[in-house]
């Protein structure tokens, strides 16, 4: 499969300023609560062909925000992430598939210990070049997970029936990586 327009070989670095690792989750059944992530480090490796590619990332637990102190500590806490014991989420890419703008991104999710894999549905935004003069490629993408099959599995039964944390969990991703200095 051929390399998107305008991506050249190498290692593009995550510019996280303009970047955001997210996701949603069902509360009490009745809305969803959203949180990211404000450490995060990925590499995107352009090889010679789209099967040479590849995308590796980490995620800092304890970077976890939802802009609540007081849920921010519980989903960090043992409960949930368990930043202490397990301080980082991965992701390492095994293989993608697609074309043009839209892309199935297949790879290693590991939370908790845990890896299962997934398939990120991704969108290629393009190329373009700054005005300061550096390249930079954008990406959107989105899985739904289920908490419990990587070891999140707190909950609390509400009066009403049901129960506070849903276990699928939207992941969205935009990306903004930027290229290798020539």
């Amino acid at each position: 499969m051929a390399i998107p327009t305008g991506l050249t070989n190498g290692t593009w670095t995550l510019d996280g300023a303009h970047s955001e690792i997210g996701f949603s989750v069902r509360h009490a059944g009745i809305s969803k609560v959203r949180g990211n992530f404000d450490t995060v480090d990925a590499a995107l490796n352009i090889g010679p062909s789209l099967e040479g590619s590849k995308v590796v990332a980490t995620i800092q637990t304890s970077s976890f925000n939802s802009n609540d102190e007081n849920r921010d500590a519980h989903v960090r806490g043992g409960d949930f992430f368990d930043a202490e014991q397990f301080p980082e989420m991965t992701f390492e890419s095994t293989g993608v598939a697609g074309s043009g703008e839209t892309y199935q991104l297949t790879g290693n999710l590991t939370i908790r210990g845990i890896t299962k894999e997934v398939v990120i549905d991704t969108e290629f935004n393009g190329v373009a070049v700054d005005p300061f003069g550096a390249t930079r490629a954008g990406f959107s993408g989105q899985t739904v997970i289920s908490r419990k099959e990587f070891g999140l599995t707190w909950n609390a039964a509400l009066e009403a029936g049901g129960v506070l944390v849903g276990d699928k969990v939207t992941i969205n991703l935009d990306a903004a990586f930027v290229a290798p200095a020539k």
